[in-house]
This record gives structure tokens, sequence and C-alpha cells, in this order.
């Protein structure tokens, strides 16, 4: 219970930590910004200055920890706590001076996420989630939506960098909805995404390339919120899968159906 406790601390010292350099570099028109693998898969300097404090931060507290963050990869240790960390997700909206954008931290142990915080400071919205303690947005506890049918429910994606050519793939999944009148988003943060299902804005999201400092933080908060989270084929979900899944649990499998293709909106 102790340990809890300092971890949920230090994971709020971190996700401040982050944001004070989101702030400072945003609408910078001399923000360095360089291109990773992909087209358009942008890294800029308040990246790496969020994940630098935010890094600093943990370490403070818990030196011996585990640490995967987005920028700078594994910090292997042998501890049973794992810190997943991205320093800003929703980079091309950030960079673009849009405020749809956030720092995400997910804390693990043994496997099993316990922890994580989603911080958007722009306009100042921090989801947190402890396992079996409920989801909250600013210290009020949230839920998800009660829709019950994918044909009235509002849903959310994103696209890889790189279209994927596979059957079923994101673009023909998402003109699946759309020719129907579906309302499909595209936010741009997969966090963010996580989080607005949560709090009942959107009623599911679906996505097909994802990596683990998009979800770690944004699953659990979900799950906490009454929510469902799965891979694509219905099976439990991990922020080391790259597909997911995540609605109000209401038109969870109606909604894998339409993915597949096993069934089509009225």
């Amino acid at each position: 219970m102790y340990l809890c406790f300092m971890l949920k601390t230090t994971l709020l010292k971190a996700v401040e930590a982050g944001a004070v350099e989101l702030r400072r570099y945003f609408n910078n028109e001399d923000l360095a910004i360089s291109n990773k693998e992909g087209i358009n898969n942008w890294v800029t300097e308040a990246d790496h200055a969020s994940e630098k404090a935010i890094i600093e931060a943990i370490q403070s507290d818990f030196p011996d920890h585990f640490i995967l963050s987005e920028e700078s990869g594994e910090t292997a240790t042998a501890s049973e706590i794992k810190w997943i960390i991205d320093p800003i997700d929703g980079t091309i909206n950030y960079a673009s001076g849009i405020p749809i954008c956030a720092v995400s931290i997910g804390v693990e142990k043994k496997g099993e996420m316990i922890l994580g915080a989603v911080y958007n400071p722009f306009i100042n919205e921090l989801f947190l989630a402890e396992r079996g303690m409920g989801a909250f947005l600013n210290d009020k506890r949230i839920h998800v939506s009660r829709k019950k049918e994918v044909i009235n429910s509002c849903l959310v994606t994103g696209f890889p960098y790189t279209y994927l050519d596979m059957e079923n793939g994101p673009l023909q999944v998402f003109e699946r909805f759309v020719r129907k009148g579906v309302p499909v988003r595209r936010l741009g943060s997969a966090a963010i995404d996580l989080c607005w299902v949560a709090a009942g804005r959107f009623d599911g999201f679906f996505e097909h390339s994802l990596s683990p400092w998009d979800t770690a933080a944004g699953y659990l908060i979900v799950e906490e919120a009454g929510g469902k989270v799965t891979d694509m084929e219905g099976n439990p979900y991990s922020p080391y899968q790259r597909k997911l899944v995540a609605t109000n649990g209401l038109i969870h499998e109606e909604l894998i159906d339409v993915i597949h293709n096993r069934k089509q909106l009225a």
C-alpha cells in the first residue's frame, strides 16, 4: 500500500515535469523537428526535453526501476516495476500548434499495469487510474458511455504513418463505418483517444498499429472506468500488442465483428 502511494506521488510529479517542458516549447516557431522512420513520424526537441524531465523525476525517487520510453528506449534493470513513458503523445499535433497532445505514463508491476496517468496541460485535463480504484479526470470519477449499438456510436481511430496494405486494414475499416454514417474521429493521440473513451466522450476506439507507450496508461484508465480493452480478435490486451479495440463494453463484440467484416451495419 505504501509503495503504491509512493509510486502515485512520483507518477504525478513526473507527468507535471513533462508538462512543464510541453508548455515551454509550445507554439515556438524555432522548435527543432526531425523525422524518425517512416513519413511524417516526427520527434521534436520538446519530446526529448519532456522525456529527460520525466526520467529524472522518476529516478530521483526510484533509481533502480526499469524504464521504457519512446525516444530513448529501455533502461533495463532487475526491478519488478517498469515505467512506460510517452513524453508527448500526439507529436504532430504538438509541433503544429494543435493542443490535442499529452504526457502519458504507465506503471507496470510484474507484468500488470497498476497505475496510469495522461495529462494534457493545454486544456488542463489529468486522467489518472489505479488498478482496482477507478478512473478519474481532475479528481472526479469517470465512467464509460452507455451506448448499445455501433450504428449510434461516436468512434475514434488512428492510422499508421506508413499505410499497411493488410486485410481489414485501417482505410478499409474506416470506410466501412463512414459509408454508413457512423461518426469516426481522428484526434492524433492514442492516449487521449483512450481517455476520452473512459470519460464517455467516445463509445469506442480501434487502431491497427500501436506501441506500448501509446496505450500503457490509457488502457488501464478505460478498464478502470468500466470499459473493455482487447486486441482486435477479442483476446485479453497487453500494451506490447500492436492492435487494440477499446469500448464501453456494450458495443465491443459488434465493433469487432464490423472490423473483421463479419457484420454489415444497417
